[in-house]
């Protein structure tokens, strides 16, 4: 496995392709700048980075660690032997491979990864997506060289005297918006309405697609056309519900066709999804998930909204305002305007390169 070459990068996070897309975007930079790098993903098989990495040509090797579930679960109970299990597999890993960094993108993963990473004498590279960080990039803290995160309002966080970078959370293959009359008109959409997106994730957002549903016959009454993606859980259930000016799918192949056709989006509060509308600056009403570790997409959303970059709907009043905000938003022009000129002004679309550059500097020095 190890190489002559001084660029030997170990990357460890996943879980959720939150956590992992960051890693892969940065993985990719560092291969484009220097091909001979030999780039290492540690893993678990059963995750998305079980799926994804090894078809992106990166070499990838499972560990057996799980995630602590914060309900009582028999599996807990497990815990601590998977995760001495898991460390002594990094360990091999890390003697055979013997990364000169580790980068570590958050989940659970990356934990007995990069302490093992630490001990070979990588040095190390945290990337935090999110804006309250979570207990493994805590935990991590005291090892990194570098701590790379997406909000300012993340840096009260971190108590180590460590370098901190402001510098956003990397997206891959950010490039500009298309021109907005030809992605309406490949999406079979009228260039003279107003253009609604709803994004409910790969698998779905069950609530989102339940008060679209209920929302529906008033918002097209109001002109609007709707491009609608439930997710994959719930595609069967709603798909009958389109029409000329609704398109619903499943999942969407091409984002860039579908944030250069809409005039604003409404989404969940995810760290990948966030990266995005600030990257192409584009207005948005966010509904936070009340069902993430530590409320994270709460903070998320409000780094955004204090920026007077988004529109914060919680969930715990969807029933009531959901249309209202929707229809209100897309009725004031100026107000989409403003949103998305401070949405781009906080955008990082660089992220991912920087990072890259980071790492690079930090194999050369070690």
């Amino acid at each position: 496995m190890k190489t002559n070459t001084p660029y030997r990068f170990l990357f460890a996070g996943g879980g959720t392709g939150g956590h992992l897309f960051p890693a892969i975007a940065v993985a990719e930079i560092i291969r484009s700048m220097k091909p001979e790098a030999e780039i290492l993903f540690l893993g678990t098989r059963s995750k998305i980075e079980g799926r994804v990495v090894s078809k992106l040509s990166f070499q990838f090797k499972p560990i057996w660690i799980k995630g602590f579930a914060r309900k009582f679960a028999i599996e807990n109970f497990l815990f601590p032997m998977k995760l001495v299990v898991s460390v002594f597999q990094s360990i091999f890993y890390c003697m055979n491979f013997k990364p000169k960094v580790a980068i570590g993108s958050g989940g659970y993963v990356a934990g007995p990864a990069l302490f093992a990473a630490n001990l070979f004498g990588a040095k190390i590279i945290l990337l935090e997506q999110n804006s309250f960080p979570g207990i493994t990039t805590r935990l991590l803290e005291r090892y990194a060289q570098e701590i790379h995160v997406s909000y300012e309002n993340s840096k009260k966080y971190f108590k180590r005297n460590k370098p901190l970078f402001v510098t956003g959370n990397p997206v891959r293959n950010v490039n500009s918006l298309l021109d907005k009359k030809i992605a309406l008109e490949t999406l079979q959409l009228s260039p003279d309405k107003k253009t609604l997106l709803l994004l409910g994730g790969s698998l779905g957002a069950k609530k989102l697609n339940q008060v679209m549903a209920q929302a529906l016959p008033l918002l097209l009454e109001n002109d609007l056309q709707i491009i609608w993606q439930t997710g994959s859980l719930y595609y069967n259930q709603y798909k009958y519900l389109q029409n000329e000016n609704c398109k619903v799918m499943a999942f969407v192949e091409d984002m860039q066709f579908v944030y250069s056709a809409c005039d604003a989006v409404i989404s969940r509060a995810g760290a990948t999804t966030l990266a995005e509308i600030t990257a192409f600056g584009l207005a948005s009403i966010l509904i936070p998930s009340p069902n993430v570790a530590e409320n994270h997409q709460y903070y998320n959303a409000k780094s955004l909204v204090d920026a007077g970059a988004a529109i914060l709907l919680e969930e715990k009043n969807i029933e009531e305002n959901f249309t209202s905000e929707i229809i209100s938003l897309m009725k004031n022009e100026n107000k989409i305007k403003t949103i998305r000129a401070n949405a781009k002004a906080i955008g990082k679309p660089n992220a991912a390169g920087e990072i890259a550059i980071r790492a690079l500097k930090l194999a050369e020095s070690n």
